[in-house]
């Protein structure tokens, strides 16, 4: 492969100038599509066009989204619009084949109505069955794109943003371009990407670092694991931008072990990269050389913490560790580190390339741009939903996602996973911002949305988050190691039908203490499911309570 220079990438042709004769034929083949059956259906596929000895590529793509209608299949004809199938089975896909290559009519059944156009747009807002507006920026290339195929990557447009902060734009000027922007950090805490981007240019050291931050843990969270399958190099891209701003010279991918598909995406963008001169030594014939590594997590969910991450990848036991310093003064082998989440890189690409103005005309107040959710539970459309900030959890959970999938009401919506809280039905009409959810004793978090309906037993589920938490916490300090188990151990009592009055004013004094006391994230966080159920469902505990009590 050649090595790419900064005219190559600004004389490109971008995708939609470049006319094919074939059809085309995608096979959405992430871990939702791979679960749900896609490698048959891809098989099947290949197999079928073989036989009629016809030359089509089947091309596998990222997740588009729609994760509770996999196996999803795209075809498009030429001088005709994308038809997408979805709950597509071998026997359906050898069907779709044989249409094609005779030339047949596109079959009727099984076609999703009206969001197949929703990955191809990029900023711009999509109508979803006539319902609330999707933007895809973060996801601008998940189901679109061959995400092991950089040509694919750069017909649309990337690299273009690395090549013009390399060529035209000063540190300095990205740092200001993000400020107009008012991109927070993704990863939950929503911090101004740009005053950390500043901080840990101007801190004094040897050399500086970058991270990206690929170990979601939460429970039913996996926004980021399908941004580093379907897209890797826009996450890629971002990182080696943040790289030039700093002034640092290595990168480390930081990516939880259980994700094998994002892993191995990632490695091959990596190869392909250095291969094209866009990562490496003299990237796009500049003076500017940065090199990237992959670390792996071992799954523990406190390894989400900035402190406790940097020690997983020096080899240490992943505990967290008292701030200040902060790791953009004093991070990985004590030397300046920028930590970004793998939503807040894929964000980069189209500041850099649109202004910080355009992005922040997005969104509502401070909450600006768009926020990418994995919405599961009790809901018909489950999947990966990319929305402007302010935009209600109602149009979320009922227009986008259609609402009770068991014709149940919804009962709650919890946000921000094992460190966020539950929402009531009578707030869904809130908009989905920083400061909002925050009002409500929730948490915007990494992106995980779970939905329940009146079937649900608020109790359990708040003994569910708060177990996890006692099981993933580093026991480094005692207000989280003493003060969760404790908690527990109560919700335990109450749940059986063995608690008293005295039991539920206990749990909260020990909530308080450990989002006061706490080191970490993890340990502030762990109440919060608890203290947002017992706000909007104290009934609920109440009935579980003896008059006596034990």
């Amino acid at each position: 492969m050649a090595r790419l220079t900064v005219a190559d990438l600004e004389a490109r042709a971008p995708a939609e100038a470049q006319v094919s004769d074939q059809p085309k034929i995608k096979v959405g083949m992430s871990t939702c599509g791979m679960a749900a059956g896609a490698e048959p259906v891809f098989v099947a596929l290949e197999a079928e066009l073989r036989r009629r000895s016809v030359e089509w590529r089947v091309a596998r793509t990222g997740c588009a989204g729609m994760c509770s209608m996999e196996p999803l299949v795209e075809v498009t004809l030429p001088g005709q619009p994308a038809v997408m199938f979805g709950d597509v089975t071998p026997e359906f896909a050898r069907h779709l084949a044989a249409a094609c290559a005779a030339g047949k009519p596109l079959p009727v059944e099984k076609r999703v109505p009206g969001i197949a156009d929703l990955a191809r747009i990029a900023g711009e807002p999509v109508a979803t069955e006539g319902g609330p507006r999707q933007y895809r920026i973060v996801m601008r290339n998940c189901g679109v794109i061959d995400p092991e195929e950089i040509d694919e990557y750069l017909d649309r447009g990337g690299y273009k943003a690395l090549a013009r902060v390399l060529s035209t734009m000063t540190p300095e000027q990205v740092i200001e371009e993000l400020k107009v922007s008012g991109l927070r950090g993704r990863g939950g805490a929503g911090f101004p990407a740009w005053l950390k981007w500043s901080l840990t240019r101007e801190s004094a050291g040897e050399e500086h670092l970058i991270v990206c931050n690929g170990d979601e843990g939460d429970p039913g969270a996996y926004m980021d694991r399908s941004v580093l399958e379907g897209d890797p190099h826009a996450v890629l891209e971002g990182m080696i931008i943040g790289g030039y701003v700093i002034g640092a010279k290595s990168g480390f991918f930081y990516i939880r072990a259980e994700y094998p598909l994002a892993i191995q995406r990632i490695e091959k963008a990596l190869r392909q990269a250095r291969a094209s001169g866009l990562l490496g030594n003299n990237i796009l014939g500049t003076d500017f050389s940065f090199n990237v590594e992959i670390r792996l997590g071992a799954g523990a969910f406190v390894c989400g913490e900035e402190t406790a991450l940097i020690a997983s990848v020096e080899g240490k036991r992943g505990t967290p560790s008292p701030r200040p310093p902060y790791p953009s003064v004093k991070g990985l082998w004590g030397q300046p580190t920028m930590i970004n989440n793998v939503e807040s890189l894929a964000n980069l690409t189209q500041i850099v390339l649109r202004g910080g103005e355009w992005f922040s005309g997005i969104g509502m107040g401070k909450s600006t741009g768009t926020k990418v959710f994995a919405v599961t539970g009790k809901v018909k459309h489950a999947g990966l939903v990319e929305i402007p900030m302010g935009m209600t959890l109602r149009e979320v959970v009922e227009g986008i996602c259609g609402g009770s999938a068991s014709g149940s009401p919804i009962k709650a919506v919890q946000t921000g996973g094992p460190s966020g809280g539950l929402i009531p039905a009578r707030e869904l009409d809130t908009p989905i911002t920083y400061e909002h959810l925050q009002k409500l004793g929730s948490y915007m978090g990494s992106g995980g949305m779970i939905v329940m309906d009146e079937t649900d037993d608020l109790v359990e589920l708040s003994r569910f988050y708060l177990g996890f938490c006692v099981d993933e916490s580093c026991g480094k300090c005692a207000p989280c190691r003493i003060g969760g188990t404790q908690m527990l151990r109560l919700l335990d009592r109450i749940a059986a039908g063995k608690g008293n009055e005295g039991d539920i004013a206990t749990i909260r004094r020990l909530a308080h203490a450990m989002q006061k006391a706490s080191l970490c994230g993890l340990g502030q966080g762990a109440p919060n499911p608890v203290l947002s159920a017992l706000r909007y469902f104290e009934p609920e505990f109440r009935g579980r309570l003896t008059s006596s009590g034990n």
